[in-house]
């Protein structure tokens, strides 16, 4: 899992939660595939509302410019960006994206966080993996991307409201250790002057692309 903060600035986060307070929200097992619609208990602004596409316009257009995330993930495909909201009682068990989803195959994940982590209790994202699970529960503009086939969940919140924008990748390199040196090297060419060193980073990134890419 990649953590990022500050994905959102605290204006950007206060104009997404003023557009979704006006929003219709509706059931979340709405969108849940499969096994998923058995254990989903969370409320889904409605992604046919114009105001509501608007927002999801704008949090994609924040990802794709925040240099990190666009480093990391390369994103060839998107799915829609949506709106959760989880009130009291609200969870969403342990559960898989689904392998394909609008048309893309589902390389990577993100949660963005839009609720302040003091202004409910509960609400953790949890990601089963082979060293034990992960809890994450980040600030209001701070984001989680990760790899979509891990079993995960989010756990109960027991008091205040949860709101996250979430949504699904497809990578233009579909292997995680493939993305990985892919973004070392560009860490590192980003702390180097310019100078042969750095163009020839350069063309070793853009070989390795070309090997490895999928558009």
């Amino acid at each position: 899992m990649l953590t990022i903060a500050d994905v959102l600035t605290a204006e950007d986060v206060a104009r997404v939660r003023e557009g979704l307070a006006a929003a219709r929200f509706g059931d979340g097992k709405r969108t849940a595939g499969g096994a998923a619609k058995k254990v989903k208990a969370n409320a889904q602004a409605d992604s046919s509302d114009p105001k509501v596409k608007a927002l999801a316009k704008f949090v994609r257009d924040a990802l794709e410019r925040h240099p990190v995330f666009a480093t990391y993930a390369r994103p060839a495909r998107w799915s829609g960006v949506m709106f959760s909201r989880y009130g009291g009682g609200d969870a969403y068990g342990f559960h898989v994206d689904d392998a394909v989803m609008s048309g893309i195959r589902t390389d990577l994940s993100f949660t963005l966080f839009l609720s302040d982590p003091d202004t409910y209790e509960g609400g953790a994202l949890l990601l089963d993996g082979l060293d034990g699970e992960r809890e994450v529960r980040l600030p209001a503009g701070s984001l989680a991307l990760y790899p979509s086939g891990p079993l995960h969940r989010v756990t109960p919140v027991t008091s205040g409201q949860r709101l996250a924008a979430v949504g699904w990748i497809q990578s233009l390199i579909r292997r995680a250790d493939q993305r990985e040196v892919l973004f070392d090297l560009s860490r590192t060419r980003a702390s180097m002057a310019d100078g042969e060193p750095r163009l020839l980073l350069d063309k070793a990134v853009g070989n390795l692309i070309r090997m490895w890419g999928e558009p």
